[in-house]
């Protein structure tokens, strides 16, 4: 079995950076034959990596250290007034754990999501083999959370559960309904989730100051940061 002192790692090539234009990123990425078991998915989480379909990677650029991994302690966060409005605002929506996305349903949601919000990224134009790969659930600890309107999905988060928290993989939702801050609202739903499973975190993923798609996972406080391999507190 896999632990982190024989476990390999590979980097790629600099390639262009996806979220900052004129910069070169560099992807460190866990050996894809390693055996990985939820110990030892928290500890690489702990570390900075993230999960992409069945593949754990982490950023390390040669000349930036703009992605700064961001985790929300769940127990002493406290939503501020935006965050009280959305939760107000969707009250009507319901809740439902499921083990399986692999419908019409819930692609066609993938689909349009895609379609309509990230036309310019590396998932457009979406295909149900790559909703597969992207969304699979790895190492039988992966839940995707169902937000349903009167029955209607309008939205799916996708998160792992890790030894110490719920690691927000990816979240997809109708599109059309921008008044109700759906992304806002996913992440509160998360925060909620694993209060109620007794977790420490939220794993948010990378937090880039410059980025703008980036921007609003600082609004969730406490955050806190990993910088220089410690989790900073930022209040």
């Amino acid at each position: 079995m896999s632990d982190l002192s024989t476990l390999k790692l590979f980097a790629t090539q600099p390639h262009p950076c996806s979220y900052l234009e004129g910069q070169e990123a560099t992807t460190v990425f866990v050996d894809p034959a390693a055996d990985i078991n939820p110990s030892l998915y928290t500890q690489l989480s702990q570390l900075g990596f993230r999960r992409s379909g069945a593949h754990l990677y982490r950023p390390q650029c040669l000349r930036c250290q703009a992605c700064v991994s961001c985790r929300i302690p769940v127990r002493l966060f406290k939503a501020n007034r935006s965050q009280r409005r959305c939760l107000q605002q969707n009250s009507d929506i319901s809740l439902h754990i499921t083990d399986n996305i692999n419908t019409e349903e819930h692609y066609a949601l993938y689909a349009r999501y895609i379609e309509s919000r990230h036309q310019s990224g590396d998932m457009y134009p979406p295909s149900l083999e790559q909703y597969t790969a992207f969304l699979t659930s790895e190492w039988g600890i992966t839940q995707f959370i169902e937000l349903r309107l009167a029955g209607t999905l309008i939205g799916v988060c996708v998160c792992d559960q890790l030894g110490d928290g719920l690691s927000a993989v990816y979240t997809f939702y109708e599109a059309g309904l921008e008044q109700r801050s759906l992304g806002k609202f996913a992440i509160l739903a998360q925060i909620e989730k694993a209060r109620s499973m007794n977790l420490d975190y939220v794993y948010l993923g990378y937090w880039i100051k410059e980025c703008d798609k980036m921007k609003y996972k600082i609004q969730y406080r406490p955050l806190e940061l990993l910088i220089n391999r410690r989790w900073m507190r930022l209040n």
